[in-house]
């Protein structure tokens, strides 16, 4: 029986949650996907001293290029490990700054494009506000591909998905996460709030023809996983896919675009006031987007102090 890595590629691609380059050697996946978090646990490791040296010499004392060319770095190794799209995350203290996201893109793609990086094997991650939003909007019209990440709610994957965004990344464990401490229980993978937000994003955008790709992620254990195979694609940590691999318990098609289809649901009209009345109605998705800014902004801190005593 091939193991549950080997079933789950079967329904989808699967995608490596890292900065740690030696783990997406080990792992294979199609892509990988980082975040500030990660890179500020990657950048710690000795064996990436010379990515972290290198941007330093790149940015002659100015901090943000010198956090802008880690970022690079670390993408463009990982570029030539795996065969897809490497997504490279924009300062998340620009999260409420649509032409300030804009700016910070094409710098970030200029850069890859000085070491040889082609715009088509990047993902711009973005977080899902209404403001970052917007500037995808505008960088998919210039052929700028964007994740839009920290995806909490229908009502963000819809208007990601008008704006023409590449890919979403609705975060499974953190759903959970946010039920578990209101409810005081966990949840069975079936019932598992998380699990339901990306299943009914995933129906809605198959349901009403949308090209953006759902990516489940943050996951918090495997049973989430298994009960989101058919998802496009599933952005998932070393440690549980290792889990994955030492297992060989059956995996099952859960998630089905041809059933996506003959399903009755309605379609929403999203703007701007649309949007923000579906978030305010929505507690855990509020509390979780603004978190998740503000733990991404603190590791960008935390990172750029760890670079202040190395100048």
């Amino acid at each position: 029986m091939p193991n549950q890595v080997e079933q789950l590629k079967k329904f989808t691609i699967v995608v490596a949650d890292t900065g740690d380059i030696s783990a997406i050697k080990r792992l294979k996946p199609q892509d990988a996907t980082t975040n500030p978090s990660l890179l500020y646990k990657a950048a710690q490791m000795e064996e990436y001293a010379s990515l972290t040296d290198d941007a330093i010499k790149y940015g002659k004392g100015d901090l943000q290029t010198i956090m802008d060319k880690l970022a690079v770095n670390f993408g463009h190794e990982i570029t030539k490990i795996v065969p897809g799209y490497v997504s490279t995350e924009v300062d998340a203290r620009l999260s409420f700054d649509t032409q300030g996201t804009i700016e910070k893109a094409h710098k970030l793609i200029d850069m890859y494009k000085e070491v040889g990086v082609d715009k088509s094997r990047i993902l711009i991650k973005i977080a899902a506000t209404w403001e970052g939003i917007q500037a995808a909007k505008v960088l998919e019209k210039e052929g700028i591909t964007c994740n839009m990440t920290l995806i909490f709610s229908l009502a963000q994957a819809i208007a990601c998905a008008e704006a023409g965004a590449t890919l979403i990344s609705p975060f499974v464990g953190r759903i959970l996460d946010w039920y578990k401490a209101k409810e005081g229980h966990g949840f069975e993978p079936a019932d598992d709030p998380g699990v339901k937000s990306v299943t009914e994003i995933y129906n809605y955008y198959k349901k009403h023809g949308y090209d953006t790709i759902v990516m489940g992620a943050s996951f918090r254990n495997v049973g989430q996983i298994v009960y989101l195979a058919g998802c496009d694609r599933l952005t998932i940590s070393p440690q549980l896919l290792d889990e994955l691999n030492a297992s060989e318990e059956k995996v099952e098609q859960k998630l089905d675009a041809s059933k996506s289809a003959s399903m009755t649901i309605d379609k929403i009209q999203m703007d701007e006031q649309q949007f923000r009345w579906m978030m305010n109605e929505d507690p855990m998705a509020t509390e979780k987007l603004a978190e998740g800014v503000r733990n991404f902004a603190g590791d960008i801190v935390k990172l750029e102090e760890i670079l202040k005593k190395k100048l």
